[in-house]
């Protein structure tokens, strides 16, 4: 199966942030941006997305709320100070693909909005990220800062911070890492650090700038940005340590707001901060994973599934991804006791005919137990009622190839490509259907380039290089 649970999703990110330009990215409708590529991984452990609630609605002195840094008299104040590292604009990969593989008049002919295309503001930003042009969205995003005097070359001078800023400087990080640009986004994160530097509070500015407001100016989602950026450095070990220090203060506000009187502020002012309490209780479990410290994990999620306010299909969603994560351990029969936990929380009678999430997890433990096409089957199953669910026939595939169908593994891949191009020619997809070419010709260039010129036509970008997902190399 595909595994790309480690895949950076923007939309984790905005979650309980103010209403703002970056709305459509977190999908505060409930529903996820259809435009912001999804992770197509059977893994896919405990998304943020069920942490978004969108009719939360408490004032900005409670969403605000951060612990201000302590600074010790006669001491020179720690100033935070960025700017843009890197001169020019990044490039469009599939474009140089498309100019030295095939030919360099279809390259031009290659439709995809730029930063000229769109007015310079919050407004064309958003305009580029809704249509997934995300390495024009960050250079639009290197222009905008330049007018705030954070552009390029003005790392490490004095600038006055306000939360537009900030969320663009958000909006900027995000994008890098969603591009797999690591590098980029680490060296401009530096000077934020944990964002405990005394110039991103409201109280640091006189009170005539921004009207007696107090608290954090940057947002709950560039904290959270920040901590689980070393996760996609290779050090998760430090990303461990930035959450746990960030759900120790979410618990101290969360825990003040709990001992006030039992008024009706008060409780959704609680709840708001128990939200974001658990949504850093996912991302400390997705830590866990990857240090394999499975003991851990089991106590956290075992935390979260008996949060009283947690809903039926949460504890439902939680059961499943706890019995995904016992089959990575290799525990089949642990996996299979929480996969019947999880269809026991479902509602109604238990005749009820199965589900997605019921026939994904029945297929996954088939692929466990080596029985690829009892797993086949369940996915087939599942794809009837989940038809545009391009995961679904990824794990189709790979049970056909294991099956020993190679040629029928192939056709399931191009009939997805063929049904819904701009879903199905994702990361995982294009990387598997590659590899398959690779194993059934020695000829297999020239279907890798009739991929590249859908990738061309129907995707603005790719978030891994050409060469990893198509295996391509380019040479001019």
């Amino acid at each position: 199966m595909s595994e790309n649970q480690n895949e950076p999703s923007l939309s984790q990110y905005f979650a309980n942030d103010p209403p703002s330009f970056f709305d459509h990215l977190a999908g505060k409708d409930g529903k996820k941006s259809a435009q912001v590529p999804e992770s197509y991984a059977s893994y896919d452990l405990l998304q943020s997305s069920s942490m978004v609630d969108p009719k939360s609605n408490v004032p900005d002195s409670v969403r605000d709320l951060w612990e201000l840094p302590v600074l010790e008299p006669k001491v020179s104040v720690p100033l935070t100070m960025p700017g843009v590292s890197v001169a020019t604009d990044l490039n469009d990969p599939v474009q140089e693909a498309v100019s030295v593989l095939v030919d360099p008049v279809e390259a031009q002919h290659r439709k995809i909005l730029s930063p000229d295309d769109v007015t310079q503001d919050e407004r064309g930003l958003r305009e580029l990220i809704e249509h997934g042009c995300f390495r024009s969205a960050v250079n639009l995003t290197a222009r905008l800062l330049f007018i705030k005097q954070q552009g390029f070359g003005r790392a490490g001078y004095t600038v006055k911070h306000s939360p537009n800023s900030l969320q663009l400087w958000f909006t900027r990080l995000a994008l890098l890492v969603k591009l797999g640009q690591f590098d980029i986004a680490n060296v401009e994160a530096e000077p934020f650090g944990s964002l405990n530097k005394p110039d991103v509070f409201y109280e640091f500015y006189h009170p005539d700038m921004h009207s007696d407001k107090k608290g954090s100016m940057a947002s709950f989602s560039f904290r959270l940005l920040l901590a689980e950026l070393p996760i996609y450095l290779g050090f998760p070990r430090v990303a461990l340590d930035r959450l746990t220090e960030m759900l120790a203060i979410t618990s101290q506000i969360k825990n003040y707001f709990e001992r006030l009187p039992k008024e009706e502020a008060n409780k959704n002012s609680a709840h708001f901060w128990h939200l974001r309490e658990k949504r850093l209780l996912h991302s400390i479990v997705n830590c866990s994973i990857i240090l394999k410290d499975f003991s851990l994990t089991d106590q956290l999620i075992r935390r979260l599934a008996d949060d009283q306010t947690a809903s039926v299909d949460e504890k439902r969603s939680l059961m499943s991804a706890w019995g995904r994560i016992r089959l990575q351990c290799g525990d089949i029969y642990g996996a299979e006791k929480k996969f019947s936990e999880a269809k026991r929380l479902r509602d109604g009678d238990q005749t009820e005919q199965p589900d997605v999430r019921d026939l994904v997890d029945r297929g996954l433990l088939a692929v466990a137990q080596n029985d690829f096409q009892s797993a086949f089957d369940l996915f087939q199953k599942a794809s009837v009622l989940e038809s545009n669910n391009t995961m679904l026939y990824n794990n189709m595939g790979v049970c056909l190839l294991y099956s020993g169908k190679l040629k029928d593994a192939i056709k399931m891949f191009e009939s997805a490509v063929q049904r819904n191009p701009k879903l199905a020619l994702n990361e995982s997809l294009l990387v598997n259907i590659s590899t398959l070419y690779e194993l059934e010709s020695n000829n297999a260039k020239d279907k890798k380039i009739a991929l590249l010129k859908l990738v061309n036509k129907h995707r603005a970008d790719l978030c891994v290089d050409l060469d990893i997902c198509l295996k391509l190399k380019i040479v001019a």
